[in-house]
């Protein structure tokens, strides 16, 4: 089995900065995509920002420029660095892997997820 570990996630006034890390655990072959979602209250899961394994990213519009995705493919690790923050940005954050353990088996899995608050 896998497992994803979020951590980093905690409260922060507008305009400052937190880093987010999840690790992943158990039988990995290869991780595919790893990225980061995010849901606020009362709205559905969205998405925040995806690397995959070489190392090409892509960012919601409403972050491009504030946080970057980074992976550290030795630690199984991906990191999510967050500028510039938002009250708009506060949620429980999530981390998603699409991972191969074997030749046969593959998929998706989630973190139990993080919580940001941003306070203005």
């Amino acid at each position: 089995q896998v497992q994803l570990v979020e951590s980093g996630g905690g409260l922060v006034q507008a305009g400052g900065s937190l880093r987010l890390s999840c690790a992943a655990s158990g039988k990995i072959n290869i991780i595919n995509t790893m990225a980061w979602y995010r849901q606020a209250p009362g709205k559905q899961r969205e998405f925040v920002a995806t690397i995959v394994n070489n190392g090409s990213t892509n960012n919601q519009d409403s972050v491009k420029g504030r946080f970057t995705i980074s992976r550290d493919n030795a630690k199984n690790t991906v990191y999510l660095q967050m500028n510039s923050l938002k009250p708009e940005d506060t949620g429980v954050y999530y981390c998603y892997a699409d991972i191969s353990s074997d030749f046969w088996t593959r998929r998706a899995y989630w973190g139990p997820g993080t919580q940001v608050t941003v306070s203005s």
